[in-house]
């Protein structure tokens, strides 16, 4: 609440006390205070929005892979692991260490699967991920990823909004409000998510402190793309119209009175919602997309899928949406059962994901999207060198892990076809060219023509950013 919503709401109490010790004089009295004060309902928003400097990229897709893949299994090939596999662990190794489920002294885990070099770069990729392992010349891939946390939902959020704490903005929030969209019928930050829902849950696509018009909006790929924002029977579009334009008179007349700048946003998201009624039906086709789309991305329409997910995005992203989020939720791969362990499960999630995941990055390539997109595939953290063998189970899984995993990239602004990043010979801890998550953050804005340091908001008595108070651009990663 702002002092002149405090001075205009209360009639008694503290807010009739402030109010006579205005009007009783001071310097100017209530009419220079107000004056000094913003108009009604404006928050001071203390960096600079738009662009800083020329931007590399227009949009971004974030394939977010919830559950944390295995790096050791799908990048970071240790040869080491085979030696080493069954025996305990070097007590050097893990002194002091704290794990999520891991308990006594575990044994080292070798990677079940074979890898391969591929590209002019020689990118090292598991046999999990032949469709990925084709397009390699395209990615960027980071081996020396580092974060703060080693829990799902903390991770998840640190990976999106900066922080482990509920509340803070997203990264589509803080994207779009820096920068906003390029299609005022589609909402700017479009969310899709496929194997059920991330741990993080809604506050990974939340807009904080920011503007409700800023967060994401959750699309589906099967039934209804977006809850109730078809009208009900009995509703025509022009009564529909009416109605809105009724109420927006009402919100109008109220944001006069309470100078709340959420009535702004209800008015404008009635108005999307309205112009949405018209455009996502028609982005929802991808039946009509050519046979060839569809065996390129194992596209099934209809049906609720990562693929179908990837291939709404690049429909969203050549219609104008400045950020697409994808979540596929199943990787964490602990070993308790054949449901999560690295053998049985991590290759379905392989199979689930690698194909469409190569396919968007061609797909936007071959027209002539990828120049200007970013594309960023990972987890939240990374997975141990280690059996974690939870109340004895004979099944492999590895534990969580934040000191170091893998990310990929591909799109306008990055070296293509480069690897960056070392761990050492068992994938434990990154000894080359480390990059912690709000490296990565700084980088993505940077991409966009943004500075995290200015792209800044104030809430309750400080400057909010992506990044908090840490991050560098990660040059070594530009072109």
């Amino acid at each position: 609440m702002t002092r002149r919503q405090l001075l205009v709401n209360c009639t008694s109490g503290i807010g009739m006390i402030a109010l006579a010790s205005l009007l009783r004089g001071g310097s100017g009295g209530v009419e220079a205070v107000l004056e000094a004060q913003p108009p009604a309902g404006t928050r001071i928003a203390r960096g600079t929005r738009g662009l800083h400097f020329p931007p590399r990229v227009k949009r971004v897709v974030y394939l977010h892979m919830a559950g944390a893949p295995s790096q050791l299994d799908l990048f970071d090939h240790k040869p080491l692991l085979d030696r080493l596999d069954g025996k305990p662990c070097p007590a050097d190794i893990i002194a002091g260490e704290r794990f999520a489920f891991t308990r006594g002294t575990p044994n080292v885990l070798k990677s079940p699967f074979a890898f391969s070099q591929y590209g002019q770069g020689g990118a090292v990729i598991s046999e999990l991920l032949p469709h990925t392992a084709a397009i390699a010349d395209e990615l960027t891939v980071v081996r020396s990823m580092q974060t703060d946390h080693f829990n799902h939902a903390p991770a998840q959020l640190f990976v999106q909004t900066g922080s482990q704490l509920v509340g803070r903005p997203s990264m589509g929030s803080w994207v779009t409000y820096g920068l906003g969209s390029e299609n005022s019928d589609l909402p700017g930050f479009v969310v899709l998510t496929s194997g059920g829902n991330p741990d993080g849950g809604a506050a990974l696509w939340g807009s904080g402190f920011l503007p409700t018009k800023f967060q994401g909006v959750p699309l589906r790929s099967a039934g209804d793309p977006v809850l109730y924002v078809n009208n009900p029977p009995g509703m025509s579009d022009a009564l529909r119209r009416s109605s809105i334009d009724a109420i927006n008179e009402m919100n109008r007349a109220h944001e006069v009175r309470a100078a709340d700048p959420e009535i702004a946003t209800r008015i404008a998201q009635y108005e999307l919602a309205y112009r949405m009624q018209a455009s996502v039906p028609e982005l929802m086709e991808i039946a009509e997309e050519p046979v060839a789309v569809h065996e390129a991305y194992g596209t099934e329409p209809g049906k609720t899928s990562f693929a179908n997910n990837c291939l709404l995005a690049r429909r969203l992203l050549e219609r104008g949406v400045r950020f697409v989020q994808l979540y596929h939720w199943g990787w964490d791969s602990h070993g308790t059962n054949t449901g999560d362990d690295i053998v049985h499960s991590l290759p379905q999630r392989c199979k689930e994901t690698d194909r469409a995941s190569a396919a968007l990055v061609m797909d936007l390539k071959q027209r002539g999207l990828l120049d200007d997109t970013l594309v960023i595939w990972g987890g939240e953290f990374g997975r141990t060198p280690l059996n974690e063998a939870r109340n004895g189970s004979k099944f492999f899984g590895r534990d969580h892990h934040p000191h170091a995993f893998t990310v990929w990239m591909a799109g306008g602004g990055l070296k293509k076809g480069f690897t960056l990043g070392k761990t050492d010979d068992v994938g434990y801890r990154v000894v080359e060219d480390a990059v912690h998550v709000h490296d990565l953050q700084a980088t993505i804005l940077h991409l966009l023509g943004i500075d995290h340091t200015k792209l800044t908001f104030r809430s309750q008595g400080r400057d909010f950013r992506l990044t908090d108070v840490h991050g560098e651009v990660v040059k070594k990663l530009l072109a």
